[in-house]
């Protein structure tokens, strides 16, 4: 057994506290294993391109290195109950395996990007096609942009894999297909079991075949344990602080680390993060295990808009925003950003926990808007019930 594996890993989180033993966990952890150690002599990719970005699209390497006679190994499609450690385990593979060639992305982020490449594929001419490896006449955007990603990355590993939106249900088939075909490795984290993909989707009957692949082509784990350990870490932790001091903040600091089990002496090795939102890099300050940092400077005094709030709101379970001010007439361009903010997380069930100036109901209490704002203040509210922080990240209601 490899002592640098998932096992050894997830044993050293139990050792350090960070986790409590949980025997279901275990069990994908002894999966994870297998297949790192299948992916320690599998062959890795023979060149790589200049990196995710758009604009250095055309620059990219387009062709996998062939695997000769090793076959790849299955990849994972874990499903489970919301908090029950799914995208833990994954970070933790992600982390340990020993590929260099390698990409861990939120779904909806990973959809977006390859929307992006292939209408730029579409603009090409056919001789720029004919120089990135492609034909002159290959129209279909599919196989060109699923070389580029086998080009990039031997192993990807997607967070909360849901398919809501029909232009990616009539992509993802043939995407998946191609990326295999290729040698791709996939992990994926969802709330949903294959046949639950799409459910009540227009034209579901186009992406029944799909879902007969994931059960062909991927090892089908449940992760129902117990716990749910997210809303388990949010009981007793208060979700609105007022006023905005060095009290409530470190006190909001205190349930940041408890949410993403880090101790507090570590302050200083949360990481930053990047989100990309049509192109732009939106930058996040700090975050970990799904939990994101923000001040309301940050997010609403900058002209930010609902594609970025949508991208936070999709990539993070919960969000942490530090000073909310109360706001004045003047401000209704701020305030308008933060209803659009909240609208976002609400509806994407993300937790809110926040250090505001003054109570929900007095944040802006007269202004252009501020009729519409009182629905932003009953959000705020029901935000902080038991029964929305039981409610699972992506989901709108109960």
């Amino acid at each position: 057994m490899s002592s640098t594996g998932p096992i050894a890993a997830y044993k050293k989180l139990e050792q350090d506290g960070e986790i409590r033993p949980d025997p279901d966990q275990a069990r994908i952890v002894d999966r994870l294993q297998r297949l790192h150690h299948e992916l320690e002599d599998y062959p890795e990719i023979a060149g790589r391109g200049t990196g995710l970005s758009i604009k250095n699209w055309r620059l990219a390497y387009f062709f996998r290195k062939s695997g000769g006679d090793k076959s790849a190994p299955k990849g994972l499609y874990i499903y489970g109950g919301v908090g029950r450690g799914k995208s833990m385990l994954m970070d933790m593979f992600y982390e340990v395996a020993p590929v260099k060639a390698k990409r861990r992305v939120h779904f909806h982020e990973f959809m977006l990007d390859v929307h992006a490449r292939m209408k730029i594929w579409r603009g090409l001419s056919g001789k720029e096609r004919a120089a990135l490896g492609g034909r002159a006449s290959e129209d279909d955007p599919i196989p060109p942009v699923a070389r580029q990603i086998a080009a990039e990355a031997t192993l990807l590993c997607f967070d909360e894999l849901q398919v809501t939106d029909i232009a990616d249900a009539m992509v993802l088939g043939r995407l998946f297909k191609e990326l295999l075909e290729r040698g791709v490795i996939i992990v994926a984290t969802t709330n949903r079991p294959p046949d639950d993909l799409y459910k009540g989707g227009l034209n579901r009957q186009l992406f029944l075949p799909f879902i007969d692949m994931i059960k062909q082509a991927f090892d089908i784990l449940t992760l129902e344990g117990p716990t749910d350990y997210r809303y388990d870490r949010l009981k007793g932790v208060e979700t609105y602080y007022t006023p905005v001091n060095e009290v409530t903040t470190a006190k909001l600091s205190e349930a940041f680390f408890r949410l993403t089990d880090r101790n507090v002496e570590d302050r200083d090795k949360v990481p930053t993060g990047e989100l990309t939102v049509q192109g732009r890099t939106l930058f996040v300050p700090k975050c970990a295990r799904g939990v994101a940092v923000f001040s309301f400077k940050r997010l609403c005094a900058n002209p930010l808009g609902s594609a970025d709030y949508l991208t936070i709101a999709r990539a993070y379970h919960t969000v942490i925003m530090v000073a909310i001010p109360q706001l004045e007439r003047e401000k209704r361009n701020e305030a308008k950003r933060f209803v659009t903010f909240i609208d976002a997380l609400y509806e994407h069930g993300v937790k809110f926990l926040c250090s505001a100036a003054v109570p929900p109901a007095d944040l802006y209490p007269a202004g252009d808007g501020s009729f519409e704002f009182e629905r932003t203040v009953s959000r705020l509210i029901e935000m902080q019930s038991e029964d929305y922080l039981a409610r699972g990240h992506g989901k709108a209601d109960a």
